[in-house]
């Protein structure tokens, strides 16, 4: 066992000293040593519950024949971070897992890993290192937040109350519906209702083999979440006697599987950015245009919230992930012989489940989708010559194709600033710039301008477009991720009130009607701002982070 190094002989007689000084028995290190990476804290309301995950897992590592043991690993709430300068340490925080996991399991001697994420970018940090340390590993989530329903019979979620600050600002709504909004949108522990960033990413887990069938879908309050943390400790000692390790698993027709269930299921465009850190960690060939390929043939099946009425729990109840793989794989855009975690293919384990509710109004049949083309687009031109990333699901139909002018800011602050004055009017395209990967730094995520414009009515007759990201909560005609970024010199830095940007997402382009002696003239004039006042952390990954149409990877 790997775990030799740190246990047996007499040469590891110091080390086994501090073993027993926490506790531990020579039977126990007589056993394969089961790494426990928890994410539990205090601030994430997807995290707070974690120790109760842990606890089941530990109950089924013990029952496998393994000893388990506990580490815990950061974590950031993007709500409570949005919306000021917490936001840029939230992509950042990625790669602090994903190193602060290398460290702990690299120093330590642990023979294989059990991962509990729940939220945002704990999930993509935890399968980099999965990847990255290539021991036999499994995931399991701590499971989505559930809806509650207003008055209207509306199911609420955090992009409630974001949207419901818009509304109250422009005078839709008093402030004792605002406050009402806040005392039901976010129920209990779990990660946010919708289709937003960590159920995608939790249910794309599952979907390229490294997490058991539920583990994006089963509620967080539910006790089948602790039977599947239970089954996910005994599956690990069971990976590890396979010897089935995470790039046995994280394969191409593995990531091709995860983007065919993304585009399904309308996934959150941060998942773009994971997927390819992922496979950037996995040596797996990811990139824009192959995601744009997977999206032309894979239908969306399901309209989650923030672009449907429907949350997880009506897609757990539906048939979950596995469900929609079932019906991805019998219409051939499934690749059934990938492998899992679990040592059996992709195909053997949607086969093997039963499926005793469905609801053919959450999951959508193969020949009557909401569109014939996946949930997320990639756009290019001139505005975006390296790409950009739109949800095309949660865009209005009369928005696919808009043309207005350019109402331009140089952040966050300033655009929202701008929306709350009324300074945004029925037509215009808000550009909000110098918030990517490294001009930001850390891509921060614009929920509240999107937000302020959806609750202001503005959603069907306004754009957004940014060099940041935006939260899987977004809604409406909002396009991120646009590279080359500004503070890297890129087209979105030249830009100007009153410029005409033309978005034509069905045939994926996104133009500025300029031309190009006027692009390398304003390049002569123009300033590219750079941030000064950097310390610290944050700093160094300015320094060092990548564009994000390569995943915004430290390279």
């Amino acid at each position: 066992m790997r775990s030799d190094t740190v246990k047996k002989g007499p040469e590891r007689t110091p080390h086994r000293a501090l073993f027993k000084a926490m506790g531990y028995t020579d039977n126990q290190l007589k056993k394969p040593l089961i790494g426990i990476v928890n994410s539990f804290n205090e601030i994430i309301p997807g995290h707070i519950h974690l120790q109760t995950i842990s606890r089941a897992v530990k109950d089924g590592v013990l029952a496998g024949g393994g000893t388990p043991i506990e580490f815990n690993v950061i974590g950031v709430c993007d709500g409570i971070a949005m919306g000021h300068r917490g936001m840029s340490y939230s992509l950042s925080s990625r790669e602090v897992i994903a190193d602060s996991i290398e460290c702990m399991v690299m120093a330590h001697g642990f023979d294989a890993l059990v991962f509990i994420p729940n939220c945002d970018k704990i999930v993509p940090g935890m399968l980099m290192a999965a990847a990255r340390l290539n021991l036999p590993s499994i995931f399991v989530s701590g499971g989505p937040m559930l809806s509650l329903n207003d008055a209207s019979g509306r199911g609420l979620d955090l992009n409630s109350s974001f949207e419901a600050v818009g509304a109250y600002k422009s005078g839709k709504i008093t402030e004792k519906e605002l406050w009402e909004v806040e005392e039901n949108c976010c129920p209990g522990c779990g990660s946010c209702s919708g289709m937003f960033t960590a159920n995608s990413m939790n249910c794309l887990t599952e979907a390229i083999g490294m997490a058991l069938p539920g583990n994006g879908t089963i509620p967080a309050v539910y006790a089948k979440r602790i039977r599947l943390a239970k089954a996910a400790g005994e599956q690990i000692v069971e990976t590890l006697e396979k010897n089935v390790r995470p790039l046995d698993v994280l394969t191409e027709k593995a990531f091709m599987n995860a983007l065919a269930v993304d585009m399904a299921l309308g996934c959150s465009t941060n998942s773009v950015l994971h997927l390819m850190a992922v496979a950037h960690e996995a040596k797996v060939k990811l990139n824009l245009d192959i995601i744009n390929e997977v999206s032309k043939r894979t239908p969306n099946l399901c309209k989650l919230a923030p672009a449907g009425k429907h949350h997880m729990q009506d897609l757990y109840n539906a048939g979950g992930v596995y469900k929609v793989m079932d019906v991805l794989l019998d219409a051939g855009l499934i690749n059934a012989d990938a492998m899992t975690a679990m040592g059996v293919t992709i195909g053997e384990a949607i086969k093997g489940q039963t499926y005793t509710i469905t609801d053919p109004t959450v999951i959508r049949p193969i020949d009557n989708p909401y569109s014939k083309t996946g949930g997320i687009a990639v756009l290019r031109g001139n505005l975006a010559p390296d790409g950009a990333v739109v949800k095309q699901s949660a865009v209005d139909p009369e928005m696919l194709v808009h043309k207005g002018h350019a109402r331009v800011f140089d952040s966050e602050e300033e655009a929202i600033k701008a929306i709350y004055n009324k300074e945004i009017k029925s037509g215009d395209v808000v550009v909000i710039r110098y918030e990517g990967p490294a001009g930001g730094p850390g891509m921060r995520e614009m929920l509240s301008p999107t937000s302020a414009i959806a609750g202001m009515g503005l959603d069907k007759e306004v754009a957004l477009i940014t060099d940041g990201r935006f939260s899987g909560a977004t809604r409406g005609a909002s396009i991120g991720h646009v590279s080359p970024e500004a503070a890297a010199g890129g087209p979105i830095a030249y830009i100007k009130d009153g410029d005409i940007i033309s978005i034509n997402i069905p045939e994926n382009s996104l133009n500025v009607e300029i031309s190009e002696e006027e692009f390398e003239n304003r390049k002569k004039t123009t300033e590219i701002k750079k941030k000064t006042n950097l310390t610290g952390y944050i700093a160094k990954y300015a320094r060092l982070v990548s564009s994000a149409d390569k995943g915004a990877v430290i390279e």
